[in-house]
């Protein structure tokens, strides 16, 4: 059986104080709901102070990105090793705001993850398709490219060790959030994909729901069977919003 995630993407959110009442709510809500996983990603700037506030227990730590070399001469990169030193253990990749904003295309979101799996972060890495994309019903085929680098052979040894979230990028900050069916629709098309990668494995995989999650969506969403989760916006800023997720998980 897949345990239940329900991630925390701060984006360039947040200030030290926000970042306590925020852990201690997480905190409280695996101490409720002892069969969820919780995990944050604040801002770079926040990683060693919500790692120490998290102490290692089942709130886990990651980052938004990170660097696909190991260190040297890329002013503003931050590397695997510097974000595994904060205590932070997971790191998102292939984010459609870095996706658009950043321009991060295969060849670099593969290096990105050679580089979390090498240095022993647990990457979650992210798929979705435009909103034109999905009208001109092109869903399948975009997130099946996206997942193309997963049938490598550099990356099949280690499918159990990457979670993927599907984020229908026309739901991300925009208030609308894709049915359960239709969430449920591409997570089976996912599983799918991971299922003629690897069909041992395939089964283990959390794949989570992202795009506008609220407590009054959450439950119809997690719900579905292939929905493991759910990687949370606008109101993981909200202590109590992120706890009532998580109780939905439970």
């Amino acid at each position: 059986m897949r345990r239940p995630l329900i991630a925390g993407n701060w984006k360039m959110n947040g200030d030290p104080e926000l970042a306590g009442s925020l852990i201690n709510a997480c905190k409280q809500a695996v101490r409720d709901h002892e069969s969820v996983d919780l995990a944050v990603f604040p801002p770079y700037t926040l990683l060693p102070l919500v790692a120490t506030e998290a102490g290692g227990g089942r709130v886990r730590v990651g980052a938004q990105d990170l660097s696909p070399h190991q260190k040297g001469a890329y002013t503003g990169e931050v590397s695997a090793s510097m974000i595994k030193a904060t205590g932070a253990t997971m790191v998102l990749i292939g984010h459609s705001e870095r996706r658009q904003w950043h321009q991060e295309g295969p060849k670099l979101l593969s290096a990105k993850l050679k580089r979390a799996l090498d240095e022993g972060l647990t990457p979650i890495y992210c798929v979705g398709e435009s909103l034109q994309q999905r009208e001109e019903n092109r869903t399948e085929a975009v997130v099946g490219q996206q997942l193309a680098l997963l049938k490598s052979a550099e990356f099949k040894p280690h499918l159990s060790e990457i979670l993927i979230a599907y984020e229908p990028v026309w739901a991300i900050g925009t208030g609308k959030t894709a049915s359960p069916e239709q969430a449920q629709a591409v997570h089976a098309y996912i599983r799918g994909i991971l299922h003629k990668v690897d069909a041992r494995i395939s089964g283990l995989v959390r794949i989570l729901y992202g795009g506008s999650v609220t407590p009054e969506s959450a439950s119809g969403l997690l719900a579905c069977a292939d929905i493991d989760g759910a990687l949370v916006g606008g109101a993981s800023l909200k202590g109590d919003a992120f706890a009532a997720i998580a109780a939905a998980a439970s």
